[in-house]
């Protein structure tokens, strides 16, 4: 298979622009944390040290928007309980993360 090359310096380019949403400090580590399945906010902090509420907030609302994880409400009633999950897109996302995990165990090993 041809390795496709997009401009990405192109602002317009759509693979720069996944490349932007992608890069924000917590996504992948965020999309990392719910490949073993559904979670709550607060499993995501425990699973996450450094991440403030607030950007952890921030991160899942952009992720929703961007149709990367879907948000369950399990109670309506206050407190309000929600899970947070992968969609089928999100999901697409876990082979090439695999691929430059293995990229970076490979580059480590060679030094």
């Amino acid at each position: 298979m041809a390795l496709v090359v997009p401009d990405v310096l192109e602002e317009s380019c759509v693979t720069r622009q996944a490349l932007e949403r992608l890069a924000a400090k917590w996504r992948v580590l965020l999309i990392y944390a719910l490949l073993d399945g559904p979670h709550r906010p607060a499993a995501l902090r425990r699973r996450l040290p450094g991440i403030t509420q607030k950007v952890l907030t921030s991160s899942l609302r952009d992720m929703e928007a961007d149709g990367l994880i879907s948000r369950q409400v399990l109670k309506q009633a206050p407190p309000q309980h929600v899970e947070y999950e992968l969609t089928p897109l999100g999901r697409t996302l876990e082979e090439p993360l695999a691929a430059i995990c293995r990229w970076a165990l490979d580059a480590g090993s060679d030094q």
